[in-house]
């Protein structure tokens, strides 16, 4: 990509190479995205709608929508497991599905029909007595669901409901001075995950982050700003430094989609929408980590798959990933920053 800057942003030329690819490559998701957020086209301009309708009818995308409806069906029991329909609804809405797309306005009503008395949106789990819980399925809430339901209904253009309202003023209690901890509704007893009480959770503080950084009113705010600091700090401490353990070594560093854990393209992708975060030495050094894995044409390849995801480019570790090539072009355009001279 060209060094140039305008107003601080990378200018991205549309015979760019890279750009090329990514609009001959056979995902339509990639092609719209590239289209909106690189090139700055208009959403309805005619070669956007077609990318658009292209998506919504392409089958993988249809999978994944009938796989999102079934959310709350099951408990959750793992909150890594890629394959949850949480993370299906968070890949479509970072694809750019909204509620108004067929089959979406169903699952946003689901997610809604589920606030608990403090605000937070609910998800069925089932945590084992020997982790606290009581081994039953149960709608209850936890630091490493809540944001991420807050997120996909933001993202998914419902953010007028007042429900949304009282969700993100709760989750914007729970940040501390140091960041999310580990935190749990009141009825699900003791449960605690493995780490210190004082300690802050990294998964807990990303996904709060996540979905703060989706309000403008909370973009500078007091709790946005912590969780960033948070997120900041571990990545530039000593080796080894884990809380929960969580850590920013070696795995952490791999890139990586779907978003559904703790590493690096999920961290610089949701900190590069805080405006103070941008000319940090610390993520400066964090961008630079995932440039460095560029190869010769400037495209990515996933160092780390989830292996619900196979048949995606993302989840080939052989082959240049087009989506992943954009989300890596795109932060680069979104965090550009010229040093004041």
């Amino acid at each position: 990509m060209a060094p140039e800057t305008s107003g601080g942003f990378k200018v991205i030329d549309p015979q760019d190479a890279v750009i090329c690819w990514l609009l001959a490559s056979d995902e339509p998701w990639t092609r719209y995205r590239t289209r909106l957020d690189l090139l700055g086209e208009p959403e309805d301009a005619p070669e956007v709608q077609a990318e658009r309708a292209a998506m919504l009818a392409h089958p993988q995308v249809q999978a994944l929508i009938a796989g999102a409806s079934r959310w709350g069906e099951a408990a959750i029991k793992r909150h890594n497991d890629a394959a949850s329909p949480i993370y299906l609804l968070t890949t479509l809405v970072e694809f750019g599905l909204r509620a108004a797309d067929p089959g979406l306005g169903l699952v946003a009503e689901k997610l809604l029909a589920h606030p608990s008395p403090d605000g937070a949106f609910q998800s069925v789990v089932n945590i084992a007595p020997a982790f606290g819980g009581s081994g039953l399925d149960t709608w209850s809430w936890m630091a490493c669901d809540a944001p991420t339901l807050l997120y996909v209904l933001l993202e998914l253009g419902v953010g007028d409901d007042e429900r949304l309202q009282r969700a993100a003023s709760h989750l914007a209690s729970l940040v501390e001075d140091n960041g999310c901890r580990c935190r749990a509704a009141p009825d699900l007893g003791k449960f605690r995950g493995p780490g210190a009480k004082a300690d802050p959770c990294p998964i807990a503080t990303l996904l709060a982050l996540k979905a703060l950084a989706c309000l403008p009113d909370q973009l500078n705010g007091l709790p946005a700003l912590r969780a960033a600091e948070m997120l900041l700090q571990h990545f530039s401490s000593p080796p080894g430094t884990k809380y929960y353990l969580f850590g920013a070594g070696s795995d952490f560093r791999k890139l990586k989609y779907p978003f559904v854990w703790y590493d690096i393209l999920h961290a610089a992708y949701i900190l590069s929408r805080i405006p103070a975060v941008i000319p940090d030495p610390r993520f400066r050094a964090m961008l630079e980590t995932i440039l460095s894995q560029a190869d010769s044409a400037g495209r990515y390849t996933p160092s780390s798959m989830y292996q619900a995801w196979k048949g995606w480019s993302f989840a080939d570790k052989k082959n240049p990933s087009p989506w992943l090539t954009f989300l890596v072009v795109r932060l680069q355009k979104n965090a550009s920053w010229k040093e004041p001279t």
